[in-house]
């Protein structure tokens, strides 16, 4: 009887292996811009099926953008996916134009600009500028990378070598990285469409189809000049119309200045609400030199909707500065912006402090949280990194020289404005 009972045993459990259902990794994903996007293999499905890369999807791409253009309320997640979609085309193209990528680079390639954001923190750049200090989210995405290889035991290191640009072949890492790299393809055509601003709106696939390869150097055809001279003008214009907006310049800088204040309570032992992630990084000094495996695991917890739902109750906070930018924030009250060419005066600034301190009815020493004044800059295109175009000759020329666009050689140069913002 026991031998039975063994027996049957043996044989479900050896039905139930054999039948054991295995997830499908081989999937297709349907995006708003590029239609179907398939994910190559299982090492990538599994990547994006990470926490690390998961949190992602709870940063948003363009920060408080959407406070001026509703419909921009894409996440990093959208890009990145996008981003290898591209990456999958340009390989494509390449081999197709006898240009030697093998099947271990291809996947590199993929990965590496799969995770070139996964360093960014909650609202992409306004962390950057407040409670961690002294490290760029580049860095941060290379120690995430570096984690994530330990766990894939060691099948992301070409994907980092690409990515830190210490690989022999030039060009792979100008596909990651440069003026004309796929992440600037995918983000300019993605911002453009989820913003309703079509001076953005690039031909990526026309630029993808006139890459090429020449002295190990990512070149553009000649027959692609106009493309590129396009996507340099929807570049400049992107960047005044959109993410030089001046309400977003605004909101941006009252995040900054909300962490920057809850940091400055923290500091003094003051008790704040806020999540465990954000916690961690408000009553603890961080940057470059201490920035642990600790560290980045908290860093993987967090995300917009930690700082979102704290500012949220800090509105109600006993501390009137705290309280009075989270408001804004909340209710999109903003301060008043002026940009102009020229600096400001001192005198102007001083006037503007003066009348915020009694509007307000705050303390000299907390004035600059609600009167500050910066530069902006742009340039559409740097000459020290440039974009060459391979003419019918094989010969290369730099896409400035070679444009007979006027004002292509204007956008060379950096032009900067000054503003200022102050309570209304």
């Amino acid at each position: 009887m026991s031998r039975n009972i063994v027996l049957c045993s043996y044989r479900l459990k050896k039905f139930n292996l054999l039948n054991k259902k295995t997830p499908n990794k081989l999937k297709i994903l349907n995006d708003p811009i590029y239609g179907f996007i398939q994910i190559p293999n299982s090492l990538i499905f599994d990547i994006i099926e990470h926490p690390y890369f998961q949190r992602l999807r709870r940063i948003t791409q363009m920060g408080f953008s959407n406070l001026v253009y509703p419909g921009a309320n894409h996440t990093r997640f959208h890009h990145a996916i996008g981003c290898m979609h591209l990456m999958q085309k340009a390989i494509g193209v390449l081999r197709f134009k006898q240009v030697a990528i093998s099947k271990e680079e291809e996947n590199a390639l993929c990965i590496a600009i799969l995770l070139h954001d996964i360093g960014h923190g909650a609202f992409s750049h306004a962390l950057e500028n407040s409670i961690v200090s002294g490290i760029s989210h580049e860095e941060i995405s290379l120690k995430f990378m570096k984690k994530l290889n330990e766990e894939f035991n060691g099948e992301l290191t070409l994907a980092i070598e690409i990515f830190e640009g210490k690989n022999s072949r030039k060009f792979l890492y100008q596909l990651i990285s440069s003026q004309l790299d796929i992440d600037r393809l995918d983000y300019l055509k993605r911002d453009s469409f989820y913003t309703g601003v079509t001076e953005g709106n690039i031909s990526s696939d026309r630029l993808i189809a006139m890459m090429n390869v020449k002295d190990d150097e990512l070149v553009i055809e000649q027959k692609g000049i106009y493309s590129v001279e396009k996507f340099l003008i929807a570049r400049r214009l992107m960047y005044w119309q959109v993410y030089l907006h001046k309400t977003g310049l605004v909101a941006e800088n009252i995040l900054v200045n909300v962490l920057r204040r809850a940091k400055e309570l923290a500091e003094k032992g003051v008790e704040l609400y806020a999540s465990s992630a954000l916690h961690y990084f408000l009553y603890n000094q961080i940057n470059k030199q201490n920035f642990t495996e600790k560290t980045l695991e908290m860093f993987s917890k967090l995300d917009d909707y930690d700082v979102l739902s704290a500012i949220k109750e800090w509105v109600y906070h006993k501390d009137e500065v705290l309280s009075l930018l989270s408001k804004m924030i909340v209710d999109r009250n903003l301060l008043r912006i002026e940009i102009q060419q020229e600096n400001f005066t001192e005198s102007y600034i001083q006037k503007k402090r003066e009348k915020a301190i009694k509007k307000l009815n705050i303390k000299e020493t907390e004035v600059d949280y609600f009167v500050f004044h910066q530069e902006i800059k742009n340039q559409a295109y740097n000459l020290k990194a440039p974009i060459y175009i391979l003419n019918k000759k094989g010969k290369l020329k730099d896409i400035s020289k070679a444009s007979d666009q006027l004002n292509l050689q204007a956008l060379t140069n950096p032009v900067i404005k000054h503003f200022i913002c102050y309570p209304k």
